[in-house]
């Protein structure tokens, strides 16, 4: 497989979530329409923007295991008290994707316990 084939997939699972390419985008620093190549696998993300999409992969894919994968992308763009009523969003685009991951624990924990 090749490396925009494998972003190309990232990209799907993420849309499937319900995110649309302007969420991407806004969480990846990219254009829509560099959005929509990593998609038809005809570009790679590089460096920052690169590790930021893997960074929302890994979000959504743990969000989905303590939410309805439809709130997803809504609860991505609200702003969450716990991040000092900051996006999530905009916590991935700043880098900062640890602390919604610490989000995300405290609310795999409640759910699970």
């Amino acid at each position: 497989m090749t490396a925009p084939t494998i972003y190309a997939t990232e990209v799907r699972r993420i849309r499937e979530a319900g995110l649309e390419a302007t969420d991407i985008a806004a969480a990846t620093g990219a254009d829509t329409t560099t959005v929509a190549s990593w998609l038809a696998s005809r570009r790679s993300p590089t460096a920052d923007r690169r590790r930021r999409l893997i960074d929302l992969a890994a979000v959504v894919e743990r969000a989905a295991a303590v939410m309805d994968a439809r709130y997803i992308a809504i609860w991505l763009n609200k702003p969450v008290q716990t991040l000092n009523d900051e996006r999530p969003i905009e916590r991935i685009a700043s880098g900062d994707t640890r602390s919604v991951l610490r989000v995300l624990a405290r609310l795999e924990n409640d759910a699970f316990s």
